[in-house]
C-alpha cells in the first residue's frame, strides 16, 4: 500500500484497523480535493456522498453496543477532518450526551433520528444519508434507494427491530409504504420499486444480505465506470468519480480484512469483487 495513493496515510499503519482507517482517510482526502476543484457551491453535491465520514465520527463517540458500555479494545480515533464536506459536525461534536446529540441532529439537515440509543442515532443518520443523497444528487438516487432497501431489510428481517418513526418515514419516501409495511422478507423484496429492487437481486433469505451488499458495490462500480468512460463534463461525471473511488476503498479494506484472517475462500472473495 505504501506505493499506492493510499500510502500517504498507510505508511505508519501497523494493525488492521489502522490500515483500514488509512484507506478511508485517503478516500476522504481525495473527496475534499475534488470538492475544492468544483465551482463555487459544488461541495453541496458531494456532501451527501461523504455522509459516511460524519456518521463514523458520531459512531466513534457512542458505546459499541446497546448496553451503554464502550469497547475497551476499540481504538481511539481522531475524528475525520471533513472541511467543506461537513454537514453538521461542529454542532454534533459539542454534544455531551445522547440527548444533546439527538437534539443537534434534529436541528440540522440530518433530522431527528427518533430516539437516543446508539442504534437509533446511527440508523437514523444512515437512512437520512440515503434520503439526502436521493434529494440532492439525482444521478445517485438509484444507489440511495438500493442502500435504503439494504438498511431496511437488515433492521427489519435480520435484527428484527422496528424502525423509529422518522426513519420509517424516510424509508417510505424512498421505497414505498407497501414495502416498508411488509411482514416478510419476500413481500418486502417483491413490493420494492424497480429502482430499489435491483439491490436484492437473487437474494431469497435475509441471511444472504451480505451478498446483496457486495452486489450493491459492484453496481456502483459498473455505473460509475460507465459514466467516466463517456468522458463528459458535468455533475454526473463528478458523482461517478466519487463512486469509483469509494468502491476501490471498500475493496481494499476487504482485501486487508481477508489478508488479516489468512485469506477468504475464493468463492466469497469473488462475490465481493
Amino acid at each position: 500500500m505504501a506505493v499506492t495513493p493510499y500510502g500517504r496515510y498507510a505508511r505508519a499503519a501497523t494493525t488492521l484497523p489502522e490500515a483500514q482507517r488509512a484507506v478511508t482517510a485517503t478516500l476522504l482526502w481525495h473527496l475534499r480535493v475534488l470538492a475544492g476543484w468544483l465551482p463555487r457551491g459544488g461541495a453541496r453535491l458531494l456532501r451527501p456522498l461523504a455522509a459516511g465520514f460524519e456518521i463514523a465520527n458520531v459512531a466513534s463517540r457512542l458505546p459499541a453496543g446497546g448496553d451503554g458500555r464502550t469497547d475497551p479494545e476499540a481504538p481511539a480515533w481522531q475524528p475525520y477532518r471533513l472541511g467543506a464536506l461537513e454537514t453538521a459536525w461542529r454542532s454534533l461534536e459539542r454534544a455531551a450526551t445522547p440527548g444533546e446529540l439527538r437534539a443537534a441532529l434534529a436541528a440540522s439537515s440530518w433530522g431527528d433520528p427518533g430516539a437516543e440509543t446508539p442504534w437509533a442515532l446511527i440508523t437514523g443518520m444512515r437512512m437520512a444519508a440515503a434520503r439526502r443523497t436521493a434529494a440532492i444528487v439525482p444521478s445517485a438516487r438509484r444507489w440511495a434507494q438500493g442502500r435504503a432497501a439494504l438498511l431496511t431489510a437488515r433492521e427489519r428481517f435480520v435484527h428484527r427491530r422496528p424502525l423509529p418513526a422518522p426513519v420509517r418515514r424516510d424509508a417510505q419516501a424512498l421505497l414505498g409504504q407497501r414495502a416498508v409495511d411488509a411482514t416478510s422478507f419476500a413481500d418486502f423484496r417483491d413490493h420494492l420499486p424497480s429502482t430499489a429492487r435491483w439491490a436484492l437481486e437473487d437474494v431469497d433469505e435475509p441471511g444472504d444480505l451480505w451478498r446483496a451488499e457486495a452486489h450493491w458495490w459492484r453496481v456502483l462500480h459498473q455505473d460509475g465506470s460507465t459514466t467516466l468512460r463517456e468522458a463528459r463534463y458535468g455533475s454526473r461525471t463528478i458523482v461517478a468519480a466519487v463512486a469509483v473511488l469509494s468502491v476501490d476503498a471498500w475493496r481494499v479494506r476487504a482485501a486487508l480484512e481477508s489478508a488479516a484472517r489468512g485469506g477468504r475462500p475464493l468463492e466469497e472473495w469473488d462475490a465481493l469483487v
